[in-house]
């Protein structure tokens, strides 16, 4: 961007500055801190010039928005034309209370749905379940049946309103509930939109959540990809998650290498069963953490559009733009949010929304300031849903497309960001002789992923209890009194009112059409068959999601990692 000549001139008058203007306030006065780092420890310089950018060809880099390699956003007017779709996180008791709040999001104002399961749920368990005690409903909805996911959307227009389901081990019993009530309404399978999170390698990586092992577990995400593909088009199969590797104490780097590792270990996965590139891979989507550390975060995720651009042409041959242009969901981080005076989360929240709108997101959840409590209460949500409504209607910060763009800083951090996960995705893929795919089941199987994160997470508290990063209101700014708000209460009836409408859906349904539906799925899964149509059968006879999941956990068995948590 600069010729030899000009950045001598830059380079000069840089040590002139130095000697003359910085070194006597130096001398004076010092610096706050030997060394400033990002959150995920990562050296920031005191300033940033056209040298740090020098090796950047403009054209190539950065290019425009809506066009390769994506790094200034994934469409050419970004929020001018629509803002990100605000999509909050919502899900507690049984699904007429969660219907409640649903409603509630779009009256004021919310313009996607987004699913919260309760642990049973998520795990692939029934209500009735002896595992489920304690359980039912305190931490997302229950949902045994398609009985319940008719109550969760009455009165929602499926095809007016964007759904995302967060679930991962039972995804495609979810999926198929949803499909199988677009059927029951009449709604073509073609209308229906949302994401659907179903990324097993995520749970194996850091969340723990998981009933089959690695393998076999891949087969089920294929398949709703493949059927997805051709009969619900609109609708994202997989949502690839760094969200919870954040969480579990990676850095940016990580999070972000991990999850576009995963992300291309199912794109060969889908290669191999035969599908093609162009046909499937315009459904993926992505989902990410967003920290505190305004500015790398902001570069993780113009890196993300820029390596992932570059790999889906360079390594899958992908040639439509659709292919190419990585869209995602942002979160704001959880792991962030202090139980100490949580109305503080109100501007951590805010601060990490404006990096998530800044780095181009195409939707966000904001988290609520008493999530370190408990479950939001419906004034905590109401003001995480206006932190975006001010960012978008009041800043200005949906005005400009990629503002950011430019930033001697901001595209420093960028290239940093972009070769540091490179080198992860190589690595990963010599881990699998030149396949992604079983280099992230060879990481799994060896623990490689585990090592990285405790690493990371162990640095960073490490760090936090040196007192070298600052949480305020826990390790500094610290106060006495109780700051505790009044918390969502999940009424005690739950798991009773759940447990009934179980029993009244056995009792109601048809055995012998249950079990003739189980019996289909069992003879699809063992001939190699995709499941998804057998599942959809099934769950329209109103079998369980034990039941279902049962199948699949009699013929792989129960996984039980060797490593970490056994």
């Amino acid at each position: 961007m600069y010729d030899d000549e000009e950045l001598a001139a830059i380079r000069e008058a840089t040590d002139e500055w130095e000697a003359e203007t910085l070194e006597p306030t130096l001398n004076a006065h010092g610096e706050r801190k030997d060394r400033f780092a990002t959150v995920s420890n990562l050296d920031v310089d005191r300033l940033y010039t056209p040298e740090d950018v020098a090796d950047l060809d403009y054209l190539e880099d950065l290019g425009f928005p809506g066009e390769e390699p994506y790094t200034r956003g994934p469409y050419p007017t970004m929020y001018r034309g629509r803002t990100w779709t605000m999509r909050q996180f919502a899900g507690f008791g049984t699904a007429e209370e969660t219907n409640e709040r649903f409603h509630y999001l779009i009256d004021e104002g919310q313009t996607g749905l987004s699913v919260a399961f309760d642990m049973p749920s998520l795990m692939g368990l029934d209500s009735d379940d002896p595992m489920s005690q304690g359980e039912i409903g305190t931490e997302g909805v229950a949902v045994d049946t398609l009985r319940d996911m008719e109550i969760l959307f009455d009165g929602i227009d499926l095809e007016e309103i964007s759904t995302s389901f967060t679930i991962n081990p039972s995804a495609p019993v979810i999926y198929a509930m949803y499909v199988a009530l677009a059927d029951q309404r009449g709604v073509p399978r073609e209308n229906l939109r949302g994401t659907l999170q179903n990324d097993m390698f995520k749970e194996f990586i850091a969340q723990k959540e998981w009933v089959i092992p690695p393998e076999p577990s891949l087969d089920l995400v294929t398949d709703v990809v493949e059927f997805s593909t051709e009969e619900t088009p609109k609708f994202h199969p997989i949502s690839v998650s760094g969200y919870h590797i954040r969480e579990a104490g990676s850095t940016a780097v990580q999070e972000l290498a991990f999850t576009l590792a995963d992300g291309f270990a199912y794109v060969e996965d889908a290669l191999e069963r035969g599908l093609a590139v162009d046909e499937f891979a315009p459904r993926l989507s992505f989902f990410f953490n967003c920290h505190n550390a305004f500015f790398e975060e902001i570069a993780k995720y113009r890196a993300a559009r820029r390596i992932y651009a570059r790999v889906m042409d360079d390594w899958y041959d992908a040639e439509v733009d659709e292919s190419k242009r990585l869209k995602f969901h942002t979160q704001t981080a959880g792991q962030s949010l202090t139980a100490q005076q949580p109305l503080n989360n109100v501007v951590r929240v805010t601060i990490q929304a404006l990096a998530g709108v800044l780095g181009g997101t195409q939707s966000l959840h904001t988290n609520s300031f008493d999530e370190a409590l408990a479950l939001p209460s419906e004034k905590a949500v109401r003001v995480a849903l206006r932190t975006q409504q001010i960012i978008a209607e009041e800043s200005g910060a949906a005005d400009i497309v990629d503002p950011m763009g430019g930033s001697f800083a901001v595209e420093a951090l960028t290239d940093e960001t972009e070769q540091r996960v490179m080198g992860y995705l190589e690595e990963i893929r010599e881990m699998g002789d030149g396949s992604v795919r079983d280099g992230v089941l060879k990481g799994i199987e060896d623990g490689y992923f585990l090592r990285e994160i405790q690493e990371a997470s162990y640095e960073y508290q490490e760090r936090v209890e040196r007192g070298e990063e600052v949480v305020v209101g826990v390790n500094e700014y610290t106060l006495e009194e109780d700051t505790s708000p009044e918390i969502l209460q999940i009424d005690e009836t739950t798991a009773e009112r759940q447990l009934a409408r179980l029993e009244d859906v056995k009792a109601d349904r048809d055995d012998a059409a249950v079990e003739d539906a189980l019996e289909a799925l069992r003879e699809a899964s063992e001939r190699g068959e995709n499941t998804i149509p057998y599942i959809v059968d099934a769950v329209k006879a109103y079998a369980t999601m034990g039941e279902i999941m049962g199948v699949f956990e009699e013929q792989y068995g129960a996984y039980s990692e060797e490593i970490g948590l056994a």
